[in-house]
């Protein structure tokens, strides 16, 4: 009988066949993620796992940079510390006159009528790292859902606008910068009381687009939040304009501006409480409530005239 030697390698598919199978595969995860996020509840709990190895791969910098502040010498933080005492006996008086000028503000809007400004609130996070997308203006903060955050908190800091919380997971949170490509803030001239939204740009830099030519906006201008957005709160500075060119071949002025925050660096910033929602006046509720219910009743009608299908 002929027997033939068992085979010393087992032919799978080929190389090829396999790249594009997997190729193929990632491309679909791709587009269903994108378009029904459906691998978000996946993503935080794989985030679950990686948490602590990042925490250990982070930990040599960390090491690092308190080695560094340990050994600062106690020349610099003393005279630091005059400095710091020396700034706040000059600004006392500064500060005496504003919480005055905020006294008596507050006693005329309650003589007018005036609605107070809504109190904001929130809670410190310390700036982890960047994220990984090169071309994304994207931070890391030690903030999660543990702490209570969602997505479309505003964040600040100890200057202005630094951005905007877009993703939550258990331990940690994303926040996308005012200078992302994606990232659009309602801002007002404060000069002049004009109303626009900057755009961020990627590159560190904020464009304020569909502008006349002829708008009444200057190089130096500072930008604050309008609050329009019904997210970040208003009066919070968000940038200056830096340069201005109204070329007549175009439509509309080209205007960037420079981050008031320190946007690009890495420090601690406060999440912000997000805004309550604004109840809206009685007949515009009613008429919204009748719009709806007029499109329930149009979309049941459809349903029963469309044909069965057997």
């Amino acid at each position: 009988m002929d027997q033939q030697p068992p085979p010393f390698f087992k032919r799978g598919p080929a190389p090829v066949a396999l790249l594009s199978f997997y190729v193929l595969l990632s491309m679909a995860l791709l587009v269903v993620d994108a378009r029904l996020q459906t691998l978000e509840v996946v993503r935080q709990a794989l985030s679950m796992f990686t948490h602590p190895v990042q925490n250990l791969a982070h930990l040599p910098a960390q090491f690092l940079d308190n080695a560094s502040s340990y050994f600062a010498s106690a020349a610099s933080l003393q005279s630091e510390s005059a400095q710091l005492q020396r700034a706040r006996l000059e600004q006392a008086a500064t500060l005496q006159r504003s919480l005055h000028v905020e006294a008596e503000n507050e006693r005329l809007r309650k003589l007018l009528g005036v609605k107070e400004r809504q109190q904001v609130s929130g809670q410190v996070a310390q700036i982890l790292y960047s994220a990984r997308d090169p071309y994304a203006r994207r931070v890391i903060v030690d903030k999660g859902q543990q702490d209570r955050v969602i997505a479309g908190q505003p964040v600040i800091d100890d200057i202005g606008i630094v951005g905007q919380v877009t993703r939550v997971f258990p331990f940690v949170a994303e926040v996308t910068l005012i200078t992302d490509k994606e990232q659009a803030v309602p801002v007002q001239v404060v000069r002049t009381g004009m109303r626009s939204v900057a755009f961020g740009l990627g590159n560190g830099e904020l464009e304020m687009r569909f502008m006349p030519l002829n708008a009444d906006i200057q190089n130096g201008d500072l930008l604050v939040t309008s609050g329009l957005d019904g997210i970040f709160p208003p009066g919070f500075p968000v940038a200056k304009v830096v340069h201005i060119e109204s070329d007549t071949t175009y439509t509309f002025a080209q205007i960037r501006c420079a981050p008031v925050a320190a946007a690009e660096h890495f420090s601690e910033v406060i999440v912000l409480d997000p805004r309550p929602p604004v109840a809206l006046p009685e007949e515009l509720a009613e008429e919204v409530a009748s719009k709806d219910s007029k499109t329930s009743t149009r979309s049941a009608r459809a349903k029963k005239k469309s044909p069965k299908k057997d």
